[in-house]
């Protein structure tokens, strides 16, 4: 018997193909993906492992030490002592979201193996910790808390029904956060509120659906911008890519004003 993953096409929703070619499909990697979901908040579901090994779930708060999550750590809470006992753990995070349905918006998983940090690094991983949790400062150097990074070595990142992927954690460490998803909930606004008709365009002109009739923007990252569309044909989504990523946020509007430009050229 052969073992489908739930991401398998054959799961996700009919939608209508493209009638021409996508001109710039670019997106983030999986990798990307999830560095962009880790810093996005401090918070997360730690999965550890009981002495007589058991599974056990636990909310945590987190920093980031070149991706790689930093726990402080009670040591007398049942995933401190199981951290102590079984180094395997993984944390699952979701990115703050303002959709309707939980299961739409962004999650990773990410697994591995924890360490305490010494010498340097723990120094390091202390103010991580801190710069993110800023209330741990009244027990972070208490004896019986323990400061743990979790070594990643795999990762699962979901972007929703439909898009979800896999990636090891070489990759993981080797990415970055995107710069512009933290700034682009006003910049989606603003494009669906005042400039529907271009986003119709790069739909019909650059993102293989002439028979577009409406086009709202969902989203917004470095590589480019999500549509989802209405068409004669039903609902549908696609991807317009920007000719180069950007670098920073501040460079959205020139590159969403270039995509308008070329879609009106055709």
């Amino acid at each position: 018997m052969t073992t489908r993953d739930h991401g398998d096409p054959g799961d996700a929703p009919t939608i209508p193909p493209p009638l021409t070619e996508v001109v710039n499909p670019a997106r983030p990697s999986a990798a990307e993906e999830a560095r962009t979901i880790a810093a996005s908040t401090n918070t997360g579901t730690l999965a550890t492992l009981t002495a007589d090994g058991a599974p056990w779930a636990s909310f945590v708060t987190y920093g980031l030490l070149d991706g790689a999550p930093v726990l402080c750590v009670s040591n007398l809470a049942e995933h401190g002592r199981n951290l102590a006992g079984d180094p395997r753990a993984s944390i699952a995070v979701v990115a703050p979201t303002r959709e309707s349905d939980p299961l739409a918006s962004g999650r990773i998983t990410l697994a591995g193996l924890v360490e305490r940090p010494a010498g340097d690094e723990a120094a390091a991983a202390r103010e991580a910790h801190l710069a993110a949790v800023a209330a741990a400062k009244y027990y972070i150097d208490y004896s019986d808390f323990t400061l743990w990074v979790l070594r990643v070595q795999r990762v699962r990142w979901v972007g929703g029904y439909g898009r979800m992927d896999s990636t090891t954690g070489e990759a993981y460490t080797a990415a970055q956060p995107d710069p512009v998803v933290p700034r682009a909930a006003g910049a989606i606004e603003h494009l669906n509120a005042d400039h529907a008709d271009a986003l119709l365009d790069m739909a019909r002109t650059l993102g293989g659906y002439p028979d577009a009739t409406a086009a709202t923007c969902t989203g917004a990252d470095r590589y480019g911008l999500d549509l989802r569309l209405e068409t004669e044909r039903g609902m549908a989504y696609t991807r317009i890519g920007y000719r180069t990523p950007l670098n920073s946020f501040d460079e959205l509007r020139s590159a969403t004003v270039e995509l308008a430009r070329l879609a009106r050229q055709g």
